[in-house]
């Protein structure tokens, strides 16, 4: 059974760090961010952001280098505006899974497409073809 004490902090956490990372970090690799998700540990010492770049953002290594860098005033941000005696030890995931799906979507559309025009240029199929 989950931990609703975790699960709530995990929220907050993710509502400040994409507030942080919005206003407050003006580094240029970091570009346009989404804080997807975030795992707390039960004990809250150590939480695992998962965040997406947007359209046309940096190389993810360009994207965890920034997050990295940033690390210590995230966290420092994060214990000034969390009401908790222990804030989490923060470490930063890139997941390209938005990315991922838009690309998918993509391909499948144009599957389609392809099979919609396949099926216009078939001939017609004989009536007859299951009658005995």
């Amino acid at each position: 059974m989950p931990n609703h004490r975790v699960e709530r902090l995990g929220g907050e956490v993710r509502r400040e760090v994409a507030d942080i990372l919005d206003h407050d970090i003006k580094d240029p690799r970091l570009g346009f961010v989404s804080v997807v998700s975030v795992d707390i540990a039960p004990d809250g010492c150590s939480a695992h952001i998962y965040v997406s770049p947007l359209a046309g953002a940096s190389a993810d290594k360009d994207v965890e280098a920034a997050l990295k860098s940033a690390g210590g005033y995230i966290r420092r941000e994060l214990g000034r505006r969390l009401k908790t005696r222990i804030v989490p030890e923060l470490y930063f995931h890139v997941d390209n899974s938005i990315a991922y799906g838009v690309r998918m979507s993509g391909v499948i559309a144009s599957q389609i497409a392809a099979d919609e025009e396949a099926a216009r240029t078939r001939a017609p199929e004989d009536p007859d073809k299951y009658v005995e």
